[in-house]
Parts: structure tokens; sequence; C-alpha cells
């Protein structure tokens, strides 16, 4: 069996995503690897096609338990035997586990970090031929990253202590240059093959929304979007509570998450996520990494993430289906304060104090870095591409900025004031104490420091601070500004030479926000769009149908089959064994276990309804007139209740199901 064998029959997929092949085939002919590749783009596939067809077992160290689940969950259903060990097993579980492992029944197993050391995987290592070791979210050992873990220290430890050095592939989706070098050094990689397949996620639309009444937009945004299923994410657990207990109220069925909760009902939330139940969750960044929902449709921000690592990640859970879906920011200038506060009160249990200065000092960096993206009127896409390290020339006509309406207005002269400024203050001072003195406020902390005699007191009396604070940021990114990353950052000049030439122009770009509808008109397609009328009734009857096994099954609906796989199944509406595998997203495992219940499913909805087209493919050159037809028929809202069906489901029953399906977000 070849590549392309395993990825058809295990996986149900004709062809690899980019990137995807090069990876496998460098793992194959022996070479380790350290690829970085946008969530949804199938980084999982990389190491599993290969561990199928290397000899011995995979390895993979895992960070989390629900991430370790999850994927064993979705192989064990593909027909590939996998396994784990972590805290939430017995001993008595994981001697089952080495015992069936140490058979050749397991060609993966996935472990957490904090178990290569314990004596017992150490024995059973000595035993194993180990063809490969995979490190997932790899960017958790390096110190410099944003979710540094010192347990994956470990890593190296256990690699160097095998008889035989097997193959080593690190996989991340979010590093900087930094980072990626971290990666390389820290894990002893031996001539990586270094692929990286771009940080781009076309399928995203990303918006920036300066306002003060962040409760009023969310409940108009669920309001607008009653079928989607979205996240939430806030700063705070009394942010969390709030928000919940506001939705709530309004009427919408909707989860929490924070770790203020107990056990129990942080997992009963999150399964009610998972399953479909509860289609909007509010939560703080402790929940989402690991979980691998498809469907989710929107991830709005409450408040401003601490860096772009973290918020690209966390924005970067909504659309893996590869579906068109929205991630928004809600800023205001308190979410700094927040922030600030947060990074004053961080734990440094873990690192040592040489190395705690230096951390600060990146934590202040992302998050000027972080406020910088709120406050830009350039494209949001592009800023995030470029801090990754991926130049971007032209705007990507697929963000909120590139959306709305935008006035040039020529500020050389304001930027040489606020120069004069920062040259006075003689480099001294933040940001608060420059804008107050351009501004002529009346404070006391500005006769203190000698502010109000400054030659620029005043100076820019006229302009508002908001326009003030938001050409000091786009003279911060144009390099004529910079802000120091000390824990109390000041302003200093960076390289004015070229403002010393008359022809040289400040441009301040300000946008004004147009219609909605324009702004998001130019997002990418929907699968969904080929669907007509009839087509989204038997999307219902399939998502029904799925939901049924799901319960029966004890696992959440999207392992069975994605939307995307139930949507190919509408437009191709299979009737045969081979038709069925040409749906994208049936494999031969699935087949066997679900493959003829969604044959006689669709067979019977086309039965009943004969004269029934269910898809439209728009061709080249022709008009689309499908406004009928493509309108997108409104979930049925009781598919997000236990009962969804109709048929009831007993507390017992429900409580059986939390029992089969154990998924804990904590940090093991």
């Amino acid at each position: 069996m070849d590549t392309k064998e395993v990825l058809k029959v295990y996986f149900g997929y004709d062809s690899f995503k980019p990137g995807q092949e090069a990876i496998i085939d460098a793992i194959l002919g022996g070479k380790d690897v350290l690829a970085i590749m946008p969530t949804g783009s199938g980084k999982s596939i990389c190491y599993q096609v290969p561990a199928m067809l290397l000899p011995g077992i995979t390895i993979v160290i895992s960070p989390l338990i629900s991430l370790m689940q999850d994927q064993v969950k979705a192989l064990n259903e593909a027909g590939i035997h996998a396994g784990y060990i972590n805290s939430s097993l017995t001993e008595a579980q994981i001697s089952k586990v080495y015992h069936k492992a140490s058979e050749g029944t397991f060609k993966i197993l996935y472990v957490a970090p904090e178990r290569l050391e314990s004596k017992a995987f150490m024995n059973f290592s000595d035993r194993m031929e180990i063809s490969m070791v995979t490190v997932d979210e790899a960017h958790c050992i390096s110190q410099w990253g944003q979710d540094f873990r010192p347990s994956y220290l470990k890593i190296i430890g256990f690699i160097g202590s095998l008889k035989k050095r097997p193959v080593v592939s690190a996989f991340t989706a979010t590093a900087t240059n930094e980072v990626k070098n971290d990666i390389s050094c820290v894990l002893k990689l031996q001539e990586p093959e270094i692929i990286a397949t771009g940080f781009d996620r076309e399928n995203l639309y990303f918006e920036v929304e300066t306002i003060k009444k962040k409760e009023d937009y969310v409940l108009s945004y669920i309001r607008k979007h009653p079928e989607d299923s979205g996240i939430i994410y806030c700063a705070t657990r009394k942010n969390v509570d709030e928000l919940y207990e506001l939705l709530l109220n309004a009427g919408f069925s909707v989860a929490r998450y924070h770790a203020g909760m107990n056990t129990e009902d942080r997992k009963e939330s999150q399964n009610d996520f998972i399953y479909d139940r509860t289609p909007v969750i509010v939560a703080t960044n402790a929940f989402g990494m690991g979980i691998d929902k498809s469907n989710v449709r929107f991830v709005i921000h409450y408040n401003m993430p601490q860096s772009m690592e973290n918020y690209y990640q966390e924005a970067g859970r909504a659309g893996r289906d590869g579906e068109s879906s929205q991630c928004i920011l809600l800023f205001s200038a308190q979410d700094i304060m927040i922030n600030k506060f947060l990074l004053d009160h961080k734990d440094f249990s873990d690192v040592s104090d040489e190395n705690i200065n230096l951390i600060r000092q990146r934590d202040v960096k992302r998050l000027q870095i972080m406020e910088r993206y709120c406050r830009t009127a350039g494209c949001l896409r592009n800023y995030i591409l470029e801090y990754f390290g991926e130049k971007r020339h032209a705007s990507c006509d697929n963000c909120g900025n590139c959306h709305r309406s935008v006035t040039e207005l020529d500020r050389t002269e304001d930027a040489k004031k606020i120069i004069n400024c920062v040259y006075e203050a003689k480099g001294r001072y933040g940001l608060n104490i420059i804008l107050g003195t351009l501004l002529g406020m009346n404070r006391a902390r500005l006769k203190e420091v000698g502010a109000t005699e400054y030659r620029m007191y005043g100076a820019l009396k006229d302009r508002s601070e908001a326009e003030l604070r938001q050409l000091i940021s786009q003279m911060i990114l144009e390099g004529y500004l910079y802000q120091t990353a000390d824990q109390y950052s000041v302003l200093r000049m960076g390289d004015i030479e070229p403002l010393k030439n008359p022809d040289t122009h400040v441009m301040l770009r300000i946008h004004e926000d147009s219609a909605r509808e324009d702004r998001t008109k130019k997002s990418s397609k929907r699968s969904t769009d080929t669907l007509t009328k009839a087509g989204y009734e038997l999307f219902e009857v399939l998502r029904q149908l799925r939901f049924q096994i799901a319960r029966e099954a004890g696992m959440p609906p999207y392992i069975i089959f994605s939307d995307k796989t139930l949507i190919d199944m509408c437009v191709k509406t299979p009737g045969d064994k081979t038709a069925m595998l040409n749906v994208s997203g049936v494999g031969e495992a699935k087949y066997e276990k679900y493959g003829e219940r969604f044959i006689k499913a669709i067979a019977t909805y086309l039965e009943e309804n004969p004269a029934a087209v269910t898809s439209i493919e728009e061709k080249a050159g022709e008009t689309k007139d499908l406004e009928e037809t493509s309108k997108r028929v409104e979930y049925n809202r009781s598919m997000n209740r236990p009962d969804g069906a109709g048929a009831s489901w007993t507390e017992e029953e429900d409580r059986q199901l939390e029992k089969e399906v154990v998924s804990d977000l904590d940090l093991l």
C-alpha cells in the first residue's frame, strides 16, 4: 500500500492538501521534519499516513488529554488502531495499553510528555521498535513561544535514551522565525526538512470593531446567525459569567467554560458544545486547544488577546472544515489595561530568575503588536501574515479593513511635532505622557515631569486623542518611532531621516464602516453555495441521522462525518458503495460502519421527493440565478438540544453518554 492508497482507504480523500505529500515523503525517506502548517491544513495526516507505512510504532507526544482522545477516537473510527497514555487512565488501563502496543495492535501511541520519564514507559520503549517520534504543538518546547511548557523539555532526554534514534517530526501552527529556530535547536533535529505551507487561512474573514457596547454587538450578531456554531473568548472569568448570563436571559442556547468552574461542569459545557447541543460557548482561553470541532462558523474575541500567536491560534478554531467563517475582535482601550494587569500577575514559578525579565519584555512587545493590529487601518490579514514572516504586497480584499471606505489625510506636520515632542522628552516617557503633552492636558503628572514647559505642549490640541494614538501607531509601524519593551515602555525616535526630505509625506488612513453586507460579499464561497433548497433539506436529514448515530456511539457528531462530507453526499447523492467511497471524507472503515445507513437515508429522501434537484454547479461565464434555491434553510433549532429529532433522551442516557466520552481540557 502506498501513501495515496492509505489516504483513500483510511481517510477517504483522493488527494493531499498542499505540503502534506512533501512532508510525508521526507519522513518516509528517513529525514527529520519541522512542519509549520495553519490550523485546518491537515497536520495530523502528515504523521498518521507514514506511521501506517513505517515498521514498528509511532510515538506522538501531545500536550492535552482532549487532544489525544479526539485523535485516537477519530483514528479508530477510520480503522487505524491507536491508543493513548495520560492521567485520565488508571494504572490497570495503562498496563493494558502497554500490552496491546507490545503485541503490535497499535501503530500509533499518543503520550503525555510527563510520562516519558516514568519507569514503566522507559521499560516499554526499550522493548519496542519505535520508527518515529512526533512532537505535536511543537512550539510548546520554546521558552520564547507563547505557550512554553517545561514538560516538553523531557522529550530531548527521551529521544536520546532510545537504543536507535527514530525519525523525529515536529508540527506547529504558529511559529515566528525565532520560535521555529528554537524548536529545531532544542529538539536537536538532524538536518531537518523544514516545510512551511504558509499561515494564510483564506476562508477566514478577519474584522476588528472598536466599540464600547460590546454586549449589544454580541446579542445582535447571534440573532443574525441563529444556526451557526461559535466561540466567544473573554479575557476574564467575570466577563465569561456576565456575558453567559446575558445571552441565557436573552433566550439563547449557550454554554460557558473557565477554570473557576468545577471539573464536571466544564465537561458538561464542553460536551454540550462538541455534541451540538448548544451552538455557542463563552469561554476564557482555557477552552479550545485540542477540540477538533470542524463546523465552528465564528470566533468572537470579546477582549483583545495578549499576543498575535494566541489570537491566531484561537481565531483559527473557526472554519477548520475550510468553509467561510468569521473572526471578529471587539476592541476597547480597557482591553490594554486588563492585559497589562494579567501580565503583571503572570505565574513564573517554572521559569529561572535570569529569564523572567526577558520573558516580561517579550510579553510587553507582543501586547504592543496586538494593540497595533487593533488600531491599524491597513489590511488585517497582511498584518497577521507579515508578523509570521510572510511578506504581502497587495491587500487581501477579504477582511474588515479592506471592505471599509478609506480617507487618506496628510499628517506630515503632525508627525514632525510628535517627533519633536519625543525629542524634548529625551526618550524618558511613554505614550500617555507624549499624548497628554501634545494635547495640552491639565494633568498633575505633566506638571511634575515638566512637560507643560515643552515647546510642543498643546501643539496638537485641536486633534482628538484617538487620531493621535492611531498616527503614533502608524509612525511606529513605519519606523519613525519605536516603543521599548520594558514593563513601563517609553517612546523613542527611530529613523527620521526620510522626513527631512520635503517630498516625504506621512499619510494617515482613516476608515469608516460601509454597509456590512458589502464588506462580507467577497468572502470565500461555502461549499453549501451549490446546494438548492432540496439540497439543504437533505443536508438536514443527514445531520439528524449523524446526530442519532453519534448518540448511539457515544462520540461527537463531527467524528462520524464532518459537515463538509455531508454536503458532498448531498451533491453526489451516492446510491451504492462505489459512489459513497467517492464522497470526500468517506474511507473503507467509515463506510463499513455507517455507509449503508446514509445511502438508505439519501434513497428514502429521493423516493419521497422524485423531482428534487439537490445541487446546481455554477458554470464559467454563466450568471447564477438561485435567489430562491440558494437561500439557507435555517437549521432545525431543536437539533441543538439532546432531544433533537423529537425522541426522548432520558437523564440516565445523558449521564451514560458523559461516562463514555471523557474530554478533560485541563493541562496534564
